[in-house]
């Protein structure tokens, strides 16, 4: 077990932006800055109901989810060409290697480009070319998870699944996001199910707002690996003993709790409740154009908030390894990495 260096709090923050990390929580669309919309929207002619960047900017209060989602479908309308796909992906890339993310698995919606008369290749194609690029220039190795929106039919999702399937080779995965409440797991049952023969990687957003029945359902009806969010499961401690004992990991996104929310601030966060609980809690920025801030944001902040020390850092970083979809050989090799931070850290302090 590495032992953790003494790390000074005045050096934590510098700390935390420096970690190796990987993000395993991001909506690629919810990366769309204001700046990017309005620059999209005049290439393409698109029509805003905003008159520039600062008004656009000023309708992110949010009250809860829903009035989150109806902004964020509107500034998804500008995205038409394969190049306005790529465009948006390697903005946040770019941005995920200054935030020391050496790992990222975004989130994409096809059903919110499809039903607007967007081909899935145009969608598909577009983000797993920012992908490679990034792995080449960047040093960020990037993966793509396909979400299905729960506010539609599992119908519709099953439609999406057979329209994406000629570019399995593109994407390691399927989830589900959208409105929570109203649209428990079990509503997808039959998609996971086929998801899971073709041997995709299945997660599903469950426990921000819904209840920890819906954390159950994820696990048992859908089968999945990951919890994105979860962070009612502390109201259940049946809940919490199933979630420790398999190691099933959270992706927990702070700044989105806030936002829509959840918690009143971040001080009222119960990261270090779960993380005492011995959960595999993860932090993550979610949409993080529309919340406030991307990864090292999320991490700073909520650690100034929280209280949380260099020991939660540590954790939370190894954790994030631990809880993606990658080899046992690229684990070790950031896990490597990251103790190789903290110590140069630890020879910092003394």
């Amino acid at each position: 077990m590495f032992k953790i260096p003494h790390i000074s709090p005045a050096r934590l923050p510098e700390l935390l932006r420096r970690m190796p990390k990987a993000e395993l929580h991001i909506h690629i669309e919810g990366s769309l800055e204001p700046e990017l919309i309005f620059a999209l929207a005049q290439r393409n002619g698109v029509s805003l109901p905003y008159a520039d960047v600062e008004s656009l900017r000023q309708a992110y209060a949010f009250t809860n989810l829903q009035s989150f989602l109806d902004i964020y479908y509107a500034g998804a309308s500008v995205l038409i060409q394969e190049q306005d796909f790529y465009d948006m992906a390697w903005a946040y890339l770019q941005r995920a290697a200054a935030d020391h993310v050496v790992h990222a698995e975004l989130f994409f919606d096809p059903q919110t480009h499809t039903a607007r008369g967007i081909a899935m290749e145009t969608v598909v194609r577009g983000l797993h070319r920012a992908c490679s690029d990034a792995k080449a220039q960047l040093g960020v190795d990037a993966t793509l998870i396909l979400c299905f929106l729960r506010h539609l039919s599992e119908e519709d999702a099953l439609a999406t699944l057979e329209q994406a399937l000629p570019f399995r080779d593109l994407f390691i995965g399927v989830g589900l996001d959208s409105s929570e409440l109203g649209h428990p797991p079990e509503k997808f049952a039959r998609v996971f199910a086929r998801c899971r023969e073709l041997g995709l990687h299945l997660v599903a957003h469950a426990g921000e707002e819904g209840p920890p029945a819906y954390i159950w359902s994820a696990l048992d009806v859908l089968n999945v690996q990951r919890i994105d969010h979860g962070v009612q499961a502390l109201k259940d401690p049946a809940l919490v003993q199933r979630l420790a004992q398999d190691r099933i990991p959270l992706t927990v996104c702070p700044f989105s709790n806030v936002k829509l929310c959840v918690f009143p601030d971040l001080a009222s966060s119960n990261l270090a409740q779960l993380l005492d609980a011995g959960l595999a809690v993860t932090i993550n920025s979610d949409d993080p154009a529309y919340f406030g801030g991307y990864l090292n944001d999320n991490f700073v902040q909520t650690f100034a908030a929280t209280g949380l020390t260099a020991h939660h850092a540590y954790t939370l970083a190894r954790n994030s390894f631990e809880a993606s979809f990658v080899t046992e050989a690229q684990r070790h090799d950031w896990e490597h990495q990251l103790k190789a931070v903290f110590e140069s850290f630890s020879e910092k302090d003394f």
